[in-house]
Formats: structure tokens, C-alpha cells, sequence
């Protein structure tokens, strides 16, 4: 079946919440998108964008998240992988590549250690690995206060806003788009790309963040998350941008640990590769899902 233009649709997950959903594409190799955050939005309409081609791409909103119902979670790691099942279904898929961006990452990974049989392939795109946050969060945190303070005036704008208890929607706005403008190589572009990223605004479900974050810190970097991650199966392509504020190496683990894996540094791009070189952003995942 091959799916030319953009359908969006309210997918179930089995405890009745409504997920927001788009598929798009020209046919080929079904590929689910999972976004970052956690407690964020898609923004992946460039990268559908750039793999229409070789793809049916299928996005979608996490639960409590962007477009998607609002509710008082779970927020656990076990039932995001059970609502991108329910997107598996939803769309027909008895197989789909997976790619994961951040936080996203994790949860595609996550997916694909319980699912593997309903996975073909797996794209790890600027995560943090399978190691203790202590081996990358510290550096990282450094890293954002080196790139805001390149501009004295937006970190001392962001350092404001961050410590306020309390912030109207456009306040909220301002401080996400301050911190994302870090994540960019290109300096004079940045706060461009941020502002891109926060367009359209849906407001960010804390909530939800600090729930699946304190999982991380409590459940993630185990022997026994290592040894599940030796036994997978799966063809896996990891993507980073070697300028990412987050230390690359914090990915050294699962790179080591996956028996088919494939890795890919794009030397000029920051933590969303695909928007500061997305014709290598392209040419990989392109030769990772056909």
C-alpha cells in the first residue's frame, strides 16, 4: 500500500487513552518515529519529510504529550512500550523499523528488547547508552552553561526563568527555546533551530518528565539490561552528532554490547543531526531501514 500524502489519526492504547498519530511516505519499509523528551512532542515532520522515499513514516505523540489526550499517565517506561504496540497495531504493522531520537532512543530500545520479533530494525539516534547518568549528565550540564554563556545575556535570560517556581505558557516557551539553542553546532542559527522546534508550542508535561527520568537513574544502567542488550538480535544503527553536549562516549556501552550494530558520527551536527546535516542524516537511516 503506498501512502503519498499526510493522514493524521487517534490511535487507543489499550487502557483508553487517545494517542495523536500522522502517517506519511511514498511506500517501502514501514518506520515508526519516537520523539524526545520525555514529556515533549513529535517534531519529526523534517525527517519524514526526508525519508518519504524509502519509508511509510509513522509519527505519534506520547501519552499525556503534544497532540495527544491528556491524562494522569502511568508514566513508566512498561506502558510507553505498550502504547507504541498500540500504534504497531493501530496502522496494521507486523513489522516496523524503529527509530528513537534522546529520550526517544531509549524507549525504541526498550521496545525492541521486548519486541523483537516485531522489529526489523533498530536506528538509535543521539542517545545516552546503557551507562549510569553520572557517566555523561554532569558533563552535559557543564556543556549547556558553556554554550548559553557564549551569550552572557540569554544566560543570564534562562538562568532567570529556569529558577522561577511558577511560568506563564509564553515564559515556559522562552526558557525551552533559551536551553534547546544549545543543542546546535551552528552558533548563528541556533536560537533559529530552537524556535523551529517550539512551533507549534503544545507546553511541556513535566510531570511526565520527571517520572521517566528518576526511572532512568533507578532502573537503566544494570548487568541485566547490558546482558539483554548482547543477546539482541537486531540489525542496529546508532547515530550521534559528534558535536551533541552530551559526551558521545556515554554510548560506548551500547555500542560495545549490541552484536549487530553499525555506527554512524556525523563530525558537524549537534543533538538533532538530521537538521545540521541531512544528507548524511539521510544516507544513513536510508541504508539502515531498506
Amino acid at each position: 500500500m503506498i501512502w503519498r500524502g499526510s493522514e493524521t489519526e487517534t490511535v487507543k492504547a489499550d487502557d483508553g487513552v487517545r494517542l495523536w498519530a500522522t502517517r506519511s511516505g511514498r511506500g517501502g519499509t514501514p518506520l515508526v518515529l519516537c520523539h524526545g523528551g520525555p514529556g515533549l512532542w513529535d517534531m519529526f515532520g523534517d525527517v519524514a519529510a526526508l525519508l518519504a522515499d524509502p519509508a511509510t513514516v509513522v509519527r505519534w505523540d506520547q501519552r499525556g504529550c503534544g497532540r495527544s489526550e491528556r491524562c494522569a499517565g502511568p508514566w513508566t517506561s512498561e506502558r510507553f512500550v505498550a502504547d507504541l504496540d498500540a500504534v504497531r497495531r493501530h496502522f496494521g504493522l507486523e513489522r516496523m523499523a524503529l527509530l528513537g531520537h534522546s529520550w526517544g532512543a531509549q524507549l525504541a530500545l526498550s521496545y525492541a528488547l521486548a519486541h523483537p520479533e516485531r522489529v526489523s530494525a533498530l536506528v538509535y539516534v543521539a542517545g545516552t547508552g546503557i551507562s549510569p547518568d553520572a557517566d555523561w549528565y554532569p558533563a552535559y550540564l557543564e556543556n549547556l552553561h558553556d554554550r548559553l554563556g557564549e551569550n552572557p545575556e540569554r544566560l543570564a535570560r534562562w538562568q532567570e526563568l529556569a529558577h522561577r517556581p511558577h511560568l506563564a505558557d509564553e515564559e515556559e516557551r522562552e526558557r525551552a527555546v533559551l536551553q534547546w539553542s544549545s543543542e546546535f553546532e551552528d552558533r548563528e542559527r541556533a536560537l533559529e533551530h530552537a524556535g523551529r522546534m517550539a512551533d507549534p508550542w503544545f507546553g511541556i508535561n513535566t510531570e511526565c518528565g520527571k517520572a521517566l527520568n528518576a526511572e532512568r537513574k533507578r532502573a537503566w544502567a544494570t548487568p541485566e539490561l547490558y546482558a539483554a542488550c548482547q543477546a539482541l538480535d537486531l540489525r542496529v544503527l546508532i547515530v550521534d552528532g559528534a558535536r551533541d553536549i552530551r559526551p558521545r562516549s556515554a554510548v560506548d556501552s551500547l555500542e560495545r554490547a549490541l552484536p549487530r550494530v553499525r555506527r554512524v558520527i556525523l563530525p558537524e551536527a549537534g543533538h538533532l543531526p538530521w537538521v545540521e546535516d541531512p544528507q548524511g542524516f539521510r544516507e544513513a537511516v536510508t541504508a539502515a531501514v531498506r
